[in-house]
């Protein structure tokens, strides 16, 4: 089938379909996207109706549909249902499938230069509880992922291998399916931070053929905050431990024993808001109607927009590197705190976000960045918008440097 582009006719669709984008110009996307409208009626139906008819008695009329959100999310991501957790975020999944492995002193983790601060903090608990080896694969001058490197960082010791998909605070996207392939030629458990990649370019886990993934539900599948979802392969959920466990967790208990599920929802507890897991059913369902491949060419196309118009702001300097660049840009004011960039572009109701060093603590360092400007794109973000943006932070440049002069000016009576 022919990738087509998403019309205007559509986008402006999808932006009547989405109120915040009449409130503010939106560009803090993996932080928060701003929801569809249809996400935030069912939530609130959902809690209304909870309300006045009951807990478990809305649940049970609802039964059908909440279960149909793992159907959907198995098929956003290429998975079957039972493959399926759904937790409060994709820091909640990450730990549940790391703290699953069972370490022995002297086991290799390898982990990648994007990892995130819950992957970073695991990494430092596993090396002091468990006596584990950390090794990072760093990128390569271009900002690419060696994978000679990979194949030869494994030993027979190495045990897990980390890659995260799209980091928080680059541009860059590691060749998951590549990293995958290594794993499986080696027999070695793969887990996937896909925070930032789920929702915004196609996401298939047996392309990639990692073992666990994890996902959260706020950034680009425009979720509701407070979701998420964990695939763990069929195959090897028998291996991860589940530190975590109530009634839910269990398909028998007695007085003497109890079973665990036979699906992914083992990793799951009973408690957790019905509202939350139809909203995020529905944005998921909502992305499946756009098409994440196009979802996934509108976004690389602003993207890139904004990148090349942010290159000729004299003062500014954007810090994105590598062969495949997504819809994160990441930029500097040359001798002006983030904080007061983002601060100026919110009076003007433009949402960027500032990232901090430990957000992505290899990277950060290696580049020896202390704080990150973040604009992120979606496929509702127009062309004009951008323009509005650039023009803000020339105006912004200016209003400094004219600051500047003033203060310098001598004044001769």
């Amino acid at each position: 089938m022919q990738l087509t582009d998403l019309t205007e006719l559509e986008i402006q669709k999808l932006r009547a379909e989405t109120k915040g984008t009449k409130e503010v110009i939106h560009f803090n996307n993996a932080g928060s996207s701003l929801p569809p409208d249809v996400v935030v009626d069912s939530v609130v139906a959902y809690l209304q109706e909870e309300a006045v008819k009951g807990g478990y008695e809305t649940e049970a009329k609802y039964q059908s549909v909440l279960n149909n959100t793992y159907t959907l999310i198995a098929k956003l991501i290429n998975a079957e249902p039972d493959e399926i957790a759904i937790v409060e975020n994709a820091s909640t999944a990450w730990w549940i499938a790391f703290n699953g492995i069972d370490f022995k002193p002297g086991d290799e983790i390898i982990a990648s230069e994007y990892e995130y601060v819950t992957n970073y903090i695991g990494l430092l608990t596993a090396q002091n509880r468990y006596g584990v080896i950390v090794k990072v694969i760093y990128n390569d001058e271009q900002g690419d992922y060696p994978i000679d490197k990979l194949e030869k960082a494994i030993t027979t010791q190495t045990k897990l291998i980390l890659a995260t998909h799209i980091p928080s605070t680059a541009a860059g996207i590691l060749p998951v399916a590549e990293i995958g392939k290594i794993a499986r030629k080696n027999n070695i458990l793969y887990l996937v931070d896909a925070c930032q990649s789920v929702g915004q370019i196609p996401v298939d886990v047996k392309e990639i053929d990692c073992d666990m993934l994890a996902v959260t539900g706020r950034k680009y599948l425009r979720a509701p905050r407070g979701t998420g979802f964990l695939f763990v392969k069929k195959s090897i959920q028998n291996q991860l431990n589940t530190s975590l466990m109530d009634g839910f967790s269990a398909s028998s208990v007695n007085i003497n024993e109890y079973k665990l599920r036979d699906d992914a929802r083992r990793f799951e507890l009973y408690e957790k808001s019905r509202a939350l897991t139809i909203g995020l059913g529905k944005a998921v369902e909502y992305a499946l109607a756009v098409g994440i491949d196009r979802i996934s060419q509108r976004i690389i196309y602003l993207a890139d927009l904004m990148r090349n118009q942010l290159r000729n702001v004299n003062g500014l300097t954007v810090h994105d590197v590598g062969e495949k660049l997504c819809g994160i840009i990441t930029f500097s004011v040359n001798s002006l705190d983030c904080i007061v960039v983002k601060n100026k572009l919110a009076i003007r109701n433009i949402n960027i976000s500032v990232g901090q060093a430990k957000s992505t603590m290899y990277y950060m360092e290696k580049n020896k960045l202390t704080t990150i400007l973040r604009a992120s794109v979606h496929y509702y973000n127009t062309e004009v918008e951008i323009t509005l943006f650039c023009d803000a932070m020339k105006q912004i440049l200016t209003e400094v440097e004219s600051d500047r002069t003033d203060k310098s000016a001598v004044i001769i009576l």
